[in-house]
């Protein structure tokens, strides 16, 4: 995940007056699968274009546009319960007649999925169905008998686990799991193997996973119990499958497909309508190509048209799966933001929404940012463990996607921010860190006499 700083409570207190001069009220949720055409960083209310609310902002993503990094670029930012302000620039590809993008645009979040997931398997934590401290071996026995790898980068030899994976080590990333993106040698074949490729980059590498993949969620998890582990449970952070695998437990343990339950309990009573495994043909004009690089050149990774995921995935995958629209996303961080209730419709009670939000990795254990700042993880994103100097608050919590997506919610600001873009690697460019020093920028501007 990109790190980035935010601008300090001065600026977040200008940007309030951002927010009401944009009375930027979102347009009720259209039914799936009819397009929603987007409009380019408008105020539904006033029609104050984004480049008289957040100027600065607006020329960050203009210029990442113009100078043909990306094709196409939407941010939304909330404070309170002020309406969402949303910045766009570009469209949706490269493509002559691509829709403009805008906050109704379709963007890849692959592991932005995992906070979702992670909140889903908090839902049955809060009903006493699901506890963070269970063994993993409860619900999939093959996981009781765990062997660990001696030398994890050079072979598979391997000693037995000397402590059970839990559903809170699952969450953190500290089950000792690995995954695909960051395994090599010995390893990484025997992934390959097993057919332990939770994610879709295009319909070439998809045909070639989908010989070994499991075609259900139950099978994957079934199946990652058969590869060895990287690290001892509950002794290190290392990036995995284990939000994938919780897929699957919350799909054991609720009794109806992970997908559906996600549906049932988080995106369809959110109103995240446009947020799915699989883009419907009817929304194809608004979902945005994937890219790659040649050099500087932006080469179609994965065009909308074509896209794998206008095809069903193998199973839904819990920690790189899904499909969203800037505005959907950020009502999911809203209602994080607002500890669990959002528009009047509860998702979970305050203290589960708190507890999801916090550090829940295993004593002595922490996740460490590019900058080697130690921080902490909750229900698959990443905590802050205090107050940045003039940046995030303790608390704050979020994660990013491979394709470049961002997304952060501070609790204690009552700030959310979500970034959508679609080119890998997502980190080529300082996206995140500009448009935060920018949107400080924009809220000095609004304040100038108000230090940051």
């Amino acid at each position: 995940m990109t790190v980035f700083r935010w601008f300090g409570t001065a600026a977040l207190t200008a940007l309030v007056a951002a927010a009401q001069l944009s009375a930027q009220r979102a347009p009720a949720p259209a039914p799936r699968p009819q397009t929603a055409p987007p409009t380019q960083g408008t105020s539904a209310l006033q029609g104050l274009p984004a480049a008289q609310i957040l100027p600065t902002t607006q020329a960050l993503f203009d210029g990442y546009v113009r100078d043909k990094k990306m094709p196409g670029i939407v941010g939304a930012f909330g404070l309170g319960d002020l309406p969402t302000v949303f910045v766009s620039a570009g469209a949706v590809a490269t493509d002559p007649g691509a829709q403009p993008a805008g906050p109704d645009s379709l963007w890849r979040v692959y592991s932005m999925t995992k906070p979702i997931t992670g909140m889903a398997a908090m839902l049955l934590v809060e009903e006493g169905k699901l506890s963070l401290d269970d063994p993993l071996s409860n619900y999939f026995p093959g996981f009781a008998r765990m062997k660990v790898l001696t030398s994890p980068d050079t072979s598979l030899a391997t000693r037995p686990a000397r402590a059970p994976i839990t559903i809170r080590e699952l969450m953190t990333h500290s089950s000792g799991i690995g995954y695909q993106i960051n395994a090599q040698g010995p390893l990484l074949k025997e992934y390959e193997r097993l057919g332990l490729v939770p994610f879709s980059a295009n319909a070439q590498t998809e045909a070639v996973a989908r010989k070994t993949r499991p075609a259900s969620l139950i099978a994957f998890a079934e199946r990652v119990a058969q590869a060895p582990l990287v690290a001892e449970p509950g002794t290190t952070w290392h990036y995995s499958m284990g939000l994938d695998v919780l897929a699957a437990v919350i799909e054991k343990v609720s009794g109806q497909p992970f997908e559906r339950f996600v549906r049932a309990r988080i995106l369809d009573p959110l109103g995240m309508t446009s947020t799915d495994f699989q883009v419907v043909p009817g929304n194809v004009a608004r979902f945005a190509t994937n890219y790659a690089f040649a050099g500087d050149q932006l080469i179609p990774l994965d065009p909308a048209a074509r896209s794998v995921f206008l095809q069903p995935p193998s199973f839904p995958y819990g920690g790189a799966g899904l499909v969203a629209s800037a505005r959907d996303y950020d009502r999911f961080l809203h209602m994080l933001q607002d500890a669990g209730t959002l528009d009047g419709v509860t998702i979970m009670k305050p203290e589960t929404a708190r507890l999801a939000m916090s550090n829940l990795l295993p004593p002595g254990v922490s996740y460490k940012n590019k900058e080697g700042v130690a921080q902490g993880f909750g229900a698959g994103g990443v905590v802050y463990l205090a107050d940045e100097a003039g940046g995030a608050s303790k608390g704050s919590y979020g994660w990013g996607g491979a394709a470049g997506t961002v997304a952060i919610v501070d609790p204690a600001r009552r700030f959310r921010g979500t970034i959508m873009v679609n080119y890998f690697p997502g980190e080529r460019y300082p996206l995140a860190k500009e448009t935060f020093a920018a949107l400080a920028r924009d809220a000095a501007r609004l304040h100038p006499g108000v230090p940051r």
